[in-house]
């Protein structure tokens, strides 16, 4: 089992920034390492997208169209935490931005797959202004 807090989502006006913050607490003796993260989000009346993934080490990545180039993720596994540093936000990525994590064997690979995520978090809210 592993639990998972997400913050730092807030309202900004279009144009700034924001850096997500994921924090792990696992349970049944396993290592942060083990799982592969992912950040979701889900605006009113959407169903929850994928924003950005990353494999086990942080060496894979990857991206929705919408945001690349705008998003990074990153992982700090002697933190067990997995942040998204955010440029440039824009109205449209006003959601509730939710962390998941899927125990899987280390590999170079994403979980691109939102049903293989087996924990999320309860979701932080960010509202981006026109």
């Amino acid at each position: 089992q592993v639990q998972l807090v997400e913050s730092g989502g807030k309202l900004v006006e279009a144009g700034g920034s924001l850096r997500l913050r994921c924090v792990a607490s696992e349970t049944s003796g396993r290592t942060f390492s083990e799982y592969a993260m992912g950040w979701f989000r889900q605006a009113p009346g959407k169903e929850r997208e994928l924003v950005a993934v990353i494999n086990w080490s942080g060496g894979t990545t990857y991206y929705a169209d919408s945001v690349k180039g705008r998003f990074t993720i990153s992982r700090d596994n002697a933190k067990n935490t997995v942040y998204m540093q955010m440029f440039n936000l824009k109205p449209e990525d006003t959601a509730v931005y939710y962390c998941a994590a899927d125990l899987t064997t280390r590999s170079s690979k994403v979980v691109t797959d939102i049903y293989e995520y087996d924990y999320w978090g309860q979701g932080t809210q960010v509202t981006v202004s026109s």
